[in-house]
């Protein structure tokens, strides 16, 4: 028995070794688990079977005992364990109950080996065949169940075959020898076996275990996208896209139950004047302020968003809503009548309010976000600083943009639209490599519109692809003549989506003589999402005609990563909304740098906008961006200017 021992000692250590890894502890417990109660049942039937063949032996206690005690023990060994087949394990008891079975299994490995030494004497030729055969299979049938555990299955292989071989050889020699050899290389497979299943099982549980530590990974950095995508960065508030996902749920809800909806549209008074006297930092400053005053203001089931700019929208949730709304209103405008008093100055901003309400119906996010809007621009054009509940009468401002549309047409009939330039820098050298077509409208009659203003109106009338056409044309001819400037254009969905877009382009490239090597169309994700398969045909044309597309806010929507692979872009645009938080929140400047990265793996060229200060620019070169463009370097303005103001520079 001591012989016998140090084998099993040595390999239950090996066990205690290899059970580390609870994952793989746990895998292999399952595993015998299922398999174990069924191994009981065979081996009883083994047993059955050997004592029947064997009842013509005169010892009671070989033919009837030993072989009733054997399956007596394996049927209550198979209950127990059946029993706790859905039971709740933790590792100890799991390590405990796997080093019994290795122990148990080597004790019945030996006693089957023993019983069968014992019935070899009293049988004759045929009976040693019989039991050679039933030594063979009940071995085999353990260690094929026990293979999850290796320690157990080789404690069996190493206990159970190698006696038995010397055994059988000793007893009968002549007759045996053939039975002993095959018996002998069985168990050698069975080795060899039994050691490339236990490698592959750990493989696998251990590639199961990476895949699922990556899927934890991806689901956090996707779900960390998605709070970046839905967060304002200056304010920390959510945004514009959180507040239309939220109305959509909304939706979705008023189309089973009631449902009562109220919004507030903000708009600071005076803030522009502040931004454009004081600076960028300063008014930074004031609206992360507002923000958080105006939180604390709201009750609970109202919720603060950050439209963008001096914007703020509120939402709120409640049967109440259209009183709750009028109420927060009232409170605002109460506190914004107070000064404000920041870096030893004193500041007045007021604020415009629109407020829309939907109460029992079906609620329309982007009909009730129409409605704000609408009360807010008429509580501005009544001289601000108050609030205003929307009416059906307000609609009239539709007039005024059918006229606006009307005079639009007639402009780009008669070429009232000119063209500024903004700017795009070298990161490294800091010189200009480019310049983006800004439309602007000095030629109205009346007041000046800024884009803001007509290109909404352009987009919703369809003006928008003459308007684009317009611009494209006269930027290209104006620059044909600066041979060491690439052209940008942002091009609008509903130019995109024009059936003759990339035909008519090349025309106007014919036309003026224009490089098309020299042209880079930037496109946003939105129309990616609607149509695919267009977009696709549309950005593989252009790549073709030598002209470069570029995906625009990159790092601002949610499945922007995924357009990479999808699209032959040639660089990426990353949104202005990272370069406000990039100074303030390291995840920004890590996003970032992710970004480039992963650019630069795809062969894609990367331009940060937005840039307004110097530390901005020098954390995007830091971050490996190719291109910088913002304020910092350039306000809109015309292509001679930026000519004359780079040759300034050069000398």
């Amino acid at each position: 028995m001591k012989i016998l021992a140090r084998p099993l000692l040595r390999l239950m250590a090996t066990y205690r070794l290899r059970t580390d890894d609870r994952d793989l502890l746990r895998a292999q417990f399952q595993e015998l688990l299922r398999h174990i109660p069924l191994l009981y049942a065979i081996l009883s039937a083994n047993v059955i079977a050997i004592a029947m063949a064997s009842r013509h032996i005169p010892s009671v206690l070989l033919a009837e005992i030993i072989p009733f005690g054997f399956c007596a023990f394996c049927l209550t060994r198979a209950v127990w364990w059946w029993r706790r087949r859905f039971g709740h394990f933790n590792d100890a008891m799991i390590r405990r109950l796997m080093l019994s079975t290795s122990v148990i299994a080597s004790g019945m490995a030996a006693a089957v080996v023993t019983w069968v030494t014992m019935l070899f004497p009293y049988g004759a030729v045929a009976d040693h065949s019989h039991f050679v055969f039933f030594v063979a299979i009940t071995l085999i049938a353990c260690v094929f169940f026990l293979m999850p555990v290796r320690s157990a299955a080789l404690s069996v292989a190493s206990i159970g075959i190698v006696p038995s071989i010397a055994y059988f050889l000793l007893a009968d020699p002549e007759r045996m020898w053939v039975e002993a050899s095959i018996l002998a290389f069985v168990g050698v497979g069975m080795v060899y076996v039994l050691n490339r299943y236990n490698r592959s099982f750990a493989e696998l549980i251990y590639s199961q275990r990476d895949l699922r530590t990556r899927q934890l990974e991806t689901e956090r950095l996707s779900e960390e996208n998605r709070r970046i995508a839905l967060t304002d960065a200056l304010s920390g508030l959510p945004n514009r896209r959180a507040l239309i996902a939220r109305l959509e749920d909304l939706h979705r809800r008023s189309q089973t139950q009631a449902v009562t909806v109220g919004i507030l549209f903000v708009d600071l008074d005076g803030f522009k004047q502040i931004n454009d006297n004081f600076g960028h930092e300063l008014g930074d400053t004031i609206i992360r302020r507002i923000s958080d005053e105006f939180a604390r203001l709201l009750p609970d089931d109202a919720v603060l968003f950050r439209m963008g700019g001096d914007e703020f929208a509120i939402l709120i949730d409640a049967r109440e809503a259209e009183a709750q709304a009028m109420a927060i209103a009232r409170s605002i405008l109460g506190w914004l009548a107070l000064p404000l008093r920041l870096a030893a100055h004193e500041f007045q901003v007021g604020a415009s309010i629109g407020v829309a309400t939907s109460s029992g119906l079906v609620v329309d996010p982007y009909e009730l976000l129409r409605r704000a809007d609408t009360a807010m621009y008429r509580a501005k054009a009544e001289g601000g600083n108050g609030a205003q509940a929307y009416t059906p009468e307000m609609d009239a401002g539709r007039e005024w943009r059918q006229q606006l549309e009307t005079e639009m047409r007639l402009g780009i009939d008669r070429s009232e639209f000119t063209v500024l330039y903004q700017p795009l820098v070298d990161a490294r050298s800091g010189k200009v490599v480019a310049v983006e077509a800004l439309a602007r409208w000095p030629g109205r009659s009346g007041e000046e519109l800024g884009p803001g203003e007509f290109i909404p109106v352009a987009e919703s009338s369809g003006l928008i692809h003459p308007l684009g056409l317009l611009v494209l044309r006269r930027a290209c001819a104006e620059l044909a003549s600066q041979p060491g400037l690439r052209l940008n254009v942002n091009v609008s969905p509903a130019q995109f989506r024009h059936p003759h877009f990339e035909s008519e382009v090349a025309a106007v490239l014919r036309e003026t003589g224009f490089p098309p090597q020299r042209l880079q169309i930037e496109i946003t994700e939105g129309y990616l999402i609607d149509h695919p398969a267009r977009a696709n045909r549309a950005i593989t044309a252009f790549a073709d005609m030598g002209v470069q597309v570029v995906l625009d806010d990159f790092g601002s929507g949610f499945a922007s990563i995924g357009y990479l692979r999808q699209f032959p872009f040639s660089g990426i645009k990353i949104d202005k909304s990272l370069a406000a938080g990039l100074g303030q929140d390291p995840k920004a400047l890590m996003l970032v740098t992710g970004m480039v990265h992963l650019a630069n793996g795809l062969d894609m060229s990367v331009t940060a906008e937005g840039i307004e200060t110097d530390s901005q620019a020098a954390l995007f070169r830091l971050a490996g961006c190719h291109e910088l463009q913002g304020f910092h370097f350039g306000m809109p303005t015309t292509l001679e200017r930026i000519v004359a103001e780079e040759a300034r520079s050069a000398a």
